[in-house]
Parts: C-alpha cells; sequence; structure tokens
C-alpha cells in the first residue's frame, strides 16, 4: 500500500481547516443579516398587524349580513377563529363558545367536539386551567371521531404541557408526554402535522448527522410564510441548540420568529429561545429587545402560558440590563470628566495655535508682498535681460554682415580704380571724365544697400511686415510690390525697431530730407488701430518673440 506524503497529508489538514473558517464566517455573516433583518420587522410589526386586521373586519361584515343560518354563522365564526388563534385569544374564545351553542342547537356531534376542544385549548392557554380541565372532561372520548382522536389528545397534551408551566408541578410531565405518544398513534401518517410531530419527537432524542439532513429537507419541503414553516424552524433551531451550535440555533430561531411576525403570531416560542440564547453569549441588549418583544405578543394575545415562562427570563435580563447600563453610566462619568478635562486642554491647545497662526499668517503676507517685489524685479530684470539679448543679437549680426559689406565695398572701390586707372593710362580721358561725371552707380550701390539692409532687417525680424500691419487699420495696411521686401515707411520704423531714434541719422541713411522722414512717421501714426502714443511703443516690441540668426 502506498503512504501518502507527509505534505501531502499537512496541505490536506490546512485546506480543510480553511473551508471551515471560511463557512463559519459566512454562517456567521448570514446570522447577523438576518439579525438586522428580523430588528427591522420587529420595529414594524404594526404593518403585518395591519394586514391581519383588515381581514378580521372582512370576515365580522359577513356577520352583520341578515337572514344569516347557524351553519353559515357557524363557518364564519371557525374562520374568525383562525384569524385571531394565536394572535387574540379572547376574542377567538368569545367566538368559539359561539360556536359551542351552535354545534348544540344544529346537534352536529363532530362539530360539538371540535368546537369544545378548541375552546379547552383555548382556555388552557390563557390560564383558565379549571375551565379548560372541565371542557375536556365534559367531552366523551367515545363520542369523538377516530380522525379527530390526535386533536383530542393533542388538547390534553397541551393542558398538561401549560398546566406544569402555572403550577411547577412536574409529576405532570408524565401525562403530558403520555398524551404526546396518542397523538402519534391516532395522527394521520400522510398529513404535514404528523411529520412534524414524528421529526420533533424523533430530533430530541437523535441528534445524528442523518437527523438533520432529514430536518431541513422538510423545513425546505413547506411554504416559507406557513405556519408550519415556522414551527419547523423552530424545531430545527432547537435541534442544533440541544447540539451545542448556538449560531445556527439561531438563525433558524430567527427564520421562525421572521414567519410569526409575517403571519401576525402572536403566540410563539422563537423570541422566548433566542432571548435565552444572546443571554448566554452575554448580548444583553438583543436579549432585552426578544424579551420585551415576546412579552409585548403574550400579553397583547394574553397567552399566559407564554407569559409566564417569560417572567422569570425577563426579570434577570432586566436585572442584568440595568447592571450594565448602570456600569456603561458610570464608565460614562468618568469618561465625561476625561473628555471635560480633555476639551478645556484642547481649549487652550487652540488659542495657542491661534495665536501662533495668527504669527505666521503675518509672515505669510510679508513673505507674500515680499515675493510680489520680488516677482515684479525678476519680471523687470527679464525685460532687461531680453532688450539686452536682442541688442547683442542685432550687434552680433550686424557686426558681422558690416565686415562682409565693409570687405564687399573695398573690393568694388579696388575695382572701380582700378578700372579708372585703366582709362587714364590708356589716355582716354572723355571716358574717364563721363564715368566721374556719372551717379549711377552711385545710384546702385544705394539699391544694393537697401536690399541688404532688407534682407539683414528681415532676417532679425522675419515678421515685422505682418505685425506691423496688425498695427493699423485694416484699409490703412501697407501692400509691397513683388519685388520689395521694405518700402521707405517701413524702412524709417526698422530703423526705429533697430534702436535708431534720431530722425537726422534715418534722413541720412535713406538720403532724403528731415520733413520726409517727419512726415512719413506722422502720417503711419495716423493710420494706427491704436492710439498714437502707443503705436511707435509697441512697433518696438515687434519680434521680441521669435528672432533668428543670420
Amino acid at each position: 500500500m502506498k503512504l501518502l506524503k507527509p505534505t501531502y497529508l499537512l496541505r490536506t489538514l490546512l485546506l480543510l481547516c480553511a473551508v471551515a473558517v471560511v463557512s463559519s464566517a459566512c454562517e456567521r455573516n448570514e446570522t447577523q443579516s438576518l439579525s438586522d433583518k428580523l430588528d427591522h420587522m420587529i420595529a414594524n410589526r404594526q404593518v403585518y398587524d395591519c394586514q391581519k386586521e383588515q381581514r378580521i373586519a372582512e370576515l365580522r361584515h359577513l356577520l352583520s349580513v341578515s337572514g344569516l343560518t347557524p351553519a353559515q354563522e357557524y363557518e364564519i365564526n371557525d374562520r374568525l377563529f383562525g384569524e385571531f388563534h394565536k394572535y387574540k385569544l379572547d376574542s377567538a374564545i368569545r367566538y368559539m363558545e359561539r360556536n359551542v351553542l351552535l354545534a348544540r342547537r344544529l346537534g352536529d356531534r363532530r362539530k360539538g367536539c371540535l368546537s369544545g376542544i378548541r375552546l379547552a385549548e383555548l382556555y388552557s392557554s390563557t390560564g383558565m386551567s379549571i375551565e379548560a380541565k372541565r371542557m375536556l372532561d365534559s367531552i366523551d372520548r367515545r363520542s369523538v371521531p377516530r380522525d379527530m382522536l390526535a386533536t383530542y389528545y393533542k388538547a390534553y397534551n397541551r393542558f398538561y404541557q401549560q398546566y406544569v408551566a402555572f403550577s411547577g408541578q412536574r409529576h405532570f410531565r408524565e401525562l403530558e408526554e403520555r398524551y404526546q405518544d396518542s397523538v402519534i398513534m391516532f395522527a394521520d401518517t400522510v398529513s404535514v402535522r404528523y411529520k412534524l410531530d414524528r421529526l420533533y419527537q424523533m430530533s430530541r432524542r437523535n441528534q445524528s448527522h442523518e437527523m438533520e439532513v432529514r430536518l431541513l429537507g422538510f423545513l425546505n419541503s413547506l411554504e416559507p410564510d406557513s405556519q408550519l414553516y415556522a414551527e419547523c424552524a423552530y424545531s430545527v433551531g432547537s435541534f442544533y441548540r440541544r447540539r451545542g451550535d448556538d449560531w445556527l440555533a439561531r438563525k433558524y430561531y430567527m427564520l421562525s420568529a421572521m414567519t410569526d411576525i409575517r403571519n401576525s403570531t402572536k403566540e410563539n416560542a422563537a423570541f422566548q429561545a433566542l432571548a435565552t440564547l444572546y443571554y448566554r453569549h452575554d448580548d444583553l441588549f438583543r436579549a432585552f429587545r426578544y424579551t420585551q418583544a415576546a412579552v409585548e405578543d403574550a400579553l397583547f394575545s394574553n397567552v399566559q402560558f407564554r407569559t409566564v415562562q417569560m417572567s422569570e427570563l425577563y426579570s434577570i435580563i432586566i436585572a442584568s440590563h440595568q447592571a450594565k447600563e448602570s456600569r456603561t453610566k458610570h464608565k460614562l462619568q468618568h469618561y465625561l470628566v476625561l473628555i471635560s478635562v480633555l476639551s478645556a486642554v484642547l481649549v487652550l491647545l487652540f488659542v495657542y495655535l491661534y495665536k501662533q497662526l495668527r504669527r505666521v499668517y503675518r509672515i505669510k503676507e510679508e513673505l507674500s508682498q515680499t515675493n510680489a517685489k520680488l516677482a515684479r524685479l525678476n519680471e523687470e530684470l527679464g525685460e532687461k535681460n531680453e532688450q539686452l539679448s536682442d541688442s547683442n543679437a542685432v550687434k552680433v549680426q550686424y557686426i558681422a554682415r558690416f565686415f562682409d559689406l565693409c570687405s564687399m565695398y573695398i573690393d568694388k572701390m579696388d575695382d572701380y580704380r582700378k578700372s579708372l586707372k585703366k582709362l587714364a593710362q590708356d589716355r582716354k580721358f572723355d571716358e574717364l571724365n563721363r564715368r566721374l561725371k556719372s551717379t549711377s552707380m552711385l545710384e546702385d550701390e544705394q539699391d544694393e544697400l537697401y536690399k541688404n539692409f532688407d534682407a539683414i532687417f528681415l532676417n532679425l525680424y522675419p515678421s515685422f511686415v505682418e505685425d506691423f500691419n496688425a498695427l493699423l487699420t485694416e484699409d490703412e495696411r501697407i501692400v509691397l510690390k513683388q519685388e520689395d521686401l521694405l518700402n521707405k515707411e517701413l524702412r524709417i520704423y526698422a530703423l526705429l525697431r533697430l534702436g535708431i531714434t534720431d530722425s537726422v541719422k534715418i534722413a541720412s541713411f535713406l538720403r532724403c530730407s528731415l520733413s520726409t522722414v517727419y512726415n512719413y512717421r506722422t502720417k503711419v501714426r495716423n493710420k494706427a488701430a491704436i492710439s498714437r502714443e502707443e503705436f511707435e511703443k509697441m512697433v518696438m516690441k515687434i519680434g521680441t518673440a521669435h528672432k533668428t540668426d543670420v
């Protein structure tokens, strides 16, 4: 036989432990969710009670119809008993007493037996033990139909069960169990009630997994909102409580209690069981809540049996709850003193912090003002640096171009000198004289100078024409000829942009009169789209953001 490795066994064990932990956590979360839902339903019980009261009002209205036969009245009273049974026992007793009389009037032995048995059960539940025993003894066992014997013995079983609770005489437990055996013996074995009673009886002695499966399977086969579902869920909860699994017991007791609330069943046992479990686990808040709900239901329906059962537990839970509240109150007083001291300290700290914050605020204000000044100075410095950078760029490019032009003009002058020298050597004095008198060379060189100037300037400020036109009104913008780079107006402002503001120098460079320069400047300012004073300032800023090298 091949042995399993220790590591495999360890992994299997850890996996089983993990599954068990996860399963337990899921069950606890489900129980907590059910607990919250049950608390909500307890707070809103009147909604379900109103629905029941509406059904009762409709049945009562049927009784007011004239001309009812005794048999019809019996049937309506029987339906009212069904509504009041486990809801308001006093009203159920009233309608069942009336049915006992109607059954006698009708001479119906079966209805007489059934009404008497039901009335005895109601007397027993309200603490009227003598009347209940008298009523049961008045029913001849031999006159009870066989299919009603289980109901007959069930009434005796409940009588002794409740009598033990009222009187405390435990020796009647034997009679209670005997009558329970008789109920099982004569019950209809195919009825759901028989199966439930039989399972409950067996589960009290058998705690096996098989019994657990049978109970849960039977519970799942029932209608979720039926009275039988509530009783079966209670039986499942009692099964788990006897087995020691209080978490699962709580779950099924809660399912039973929620079904009872939906059906407005005031004669219930689930709240009492829940209160006992929560008290055992020292959750006094929920124990008190469920005890209070159980007592309120018992008092509302006048079920003395349940009231007696809850009285002792209620007093214990109330005492424990009050003791816990007293301890909590004592702790709260200590906490209140501590909080008061801490509050005083916090107030002092707040005052200190407030003063410190005021100082910090003043310092921040001063720093803000200083930063603002620094920002302005940095901005001015940046503008100056930009201007210096602009000037340096212009200087560098002009110096380079200046040397190129000087070299070019020296070469031209040397060529011109050589041509004149040759004419003199060749004794062509007429041609020499004609050349000396001609101004065409000067004009050509002047045109060449302007072309070089235009090219250099537009290389430095490529968008000058567009930016300059943007400062003029739309209908006064300058349109150049196709072969021109700049005209005279633009050259004047190009020189201004380069920092040559002296009109005399501008006139000398452009070889025109001073008045011509003034006239051009005035004419262009009049075409400006902005104020005349701001026009030349804006011209001086053209191209500062995009200069290129030669």
